[in-house]
């Protein structure tokens, strides 16, 4: 008689009803809270570190750029990131790129510059914004390669 009390069990727990699968390809985390905070402190970080460098404060700028890496991987993670974040994270690498240049580690910020070029390159649809930073990253290597063979 258990066996069959177990077996009866087993089938009527197996006719609920189950809750419909979320399909992943409908969300999009780029409307989720998260996504716009973060970006948000990936520009204040941006703001604060650009002043910095420019008052001469290298060392502090620097700490607030490894500060905003983690937020631009975050950003760029999702499959389809805004243009708003991915000008933030452009923002930084240019940035960093800008930091290296002047302490003349050239390769490294040739890395940056070319990170930079490949984004602005592939993004659609092409604008003039994209157009102008494929234009700046290009002569940011220029410079670079100028700079590399002394």
């Amino acid at each position: 008689m258990r066996p069959s009390l177990l077996l009866v069990s087993v089938l009527l727990a197996a006719c609920g009803s189950t809750p419909a699968p979320v399909d992943q390809s409908q969300v999009d985390p780029t409307k989720e809270a998260w996504y716009g905070d973060t970006l948000s402190q990936l520009v204040e970080i941006n703001g604060r570190a650009q002043d910095l460098f420019h008052k001469g404060n290298g060392d502090e700028a620097s700490a607030l750029i490894q500060k905003g890496e983690p937020l631009s991987d975050r950003l760029l993670a999702v499959r389809h990131p805004t243009i708003a974040a991915m000008s933030a994270a452009a923002d930084l690498d240019e940035l960093y790129g800008q930091m290296l240049l002047s302490n003349h580690n050239y390769g490294w910020a040739r890395l940056f510059f070319q990170k930079n070029l490949a984004r602005w390159r592939h993004w659609t649809p092409q604008t003039d914004d994209t157009a102008r930073r494929v234009r700046e990253a290009a002569a940011e290597i220029a410079e670079c390669d100028k700079h590399i063979g002394q």
